[in-house]
């Protein structure tokens, strides 16, 4: 089927035809904890590691068109990410992310994100174990993790209702200070049902950045920094997540919900969060001269 005929009958057939076609999307339920096992849902031509005979990609470009595959890209919280026929493929239920809830600035989905440092991923640990690939394409290329007044280019499209949520990119790293999560609110994605390319320029613009910060009791892990440090070295991952989420509790009265954590110490009521997909065929991050 084509790319054509396949988003029609998407929009045509609604959500019934996702639920059918894409079972084993990007992410799971919001469960709490992540299956021991994943069967990625890629092209027949997928492989995580780029094509051999490739000519050496041009340093000041980071290119992602997803013709070979995830690219060491990762859907939701750290599952294989679906690609069809060059085409990355977002959809819910997402997982609800709450290690920012509240007096952090609040609730999040992973749409698709990729480490930019390959040592995260080369070391054993329990979190690496449940990765069903361990790769970056970015990192494996040696691309700088100095994204400062980089340009983002990303082509996508998509529809549902994503519940005043927006896409944004997140850029995570470790300073001196703490480990940080910086997501850039004043240059938010559109997410239409016609193919758009949409850029964005990562300026150490504190005005354009929002720091997530972190939840009561994550504060020893996650805080704020400065966002030129932040960009000079983005050293964990870079992120395409939805955010600003509504979280309410599902069949629970709770006075307080942000103390307990969403999904793993209450249910969470899906109706109030996005619903949609989201299809991404090229990602490119241009740095400056």
């Amino acid at each position: 089927m084509s790319r054509t005929r396949l988003f029609r009958a998407m929009r045509l057939s609604g959500s019934a035809f996702l639920l059918v076609l894409l079972q084993s999307g990007c992410g799971p339920t919001n469960s709490p904890r992540a299956p021991d096992r994943v069967s990625p849902v890629v092209s027949a031509t997928d492989s995580s590691q780029p094509a051999r005979g490739n000519a050496k990609p041009d340093s000041r470009i980071y290119l992602e068109t997803f013709d070979d595959g995830p690219g060491g890209w990762y859907g939701d919280r750290r599952f294989a990410l679906p690609v069809w026929d060059g085409i990355a493929y977002c959809y819910s239920p997402w997982w609800t992310d709450a290690n920012h809830a509240p007096p952090g600035a609040g609730y999040l989905h992973l749409l698709l994100w990729t480490y930019t440092n390959k040592a995260h991923y080369q070391v054993e640990d329990d979190y690496t174990r449940l990765l069903p690939y361990r790769y970056s394409r970015f990192a494996e290329e040696g691309h700088s993790r100095n994204l400062t007044n980089a340009k983002l280019t990303v082509r996508l499209r998509g529809d549902g209702d994503f519940k005043g949520a927006q896409m944004l990119f997140l850029v995570q790293a470790k300073t001196d200070k703490t480990t940080v999560n910086s997501a850039l609110t004043g240059q938010p994605f559109k997410i239409t049902r016609d193919w758009s390319e949409q850029t964005v320029t990562l300026a150490p613009d504190p005005q354009q950045w929002t720091c997530l910060g972190a939840r009561h009791d994550m504060q020893d892990e996650y805080g704020c920094d400065d966002i030129d440090k932040v960009l000079a070295d983005v050293n964990l991952d870079i992120i395409f997540i939805l955010f600003p989420l509504k979280v309410v509790p599902a069949g629970v009265d709770l006075q307080d919900i942000h103390t307990p954590r969403a999904v793993q110490d209450y249910p969470v009521d899906q109706q109030y969060l996005p619903k949609g997909l989201i299809m991404l065929d090229t990602i490119k991050i241009e740095y400056p001269n």
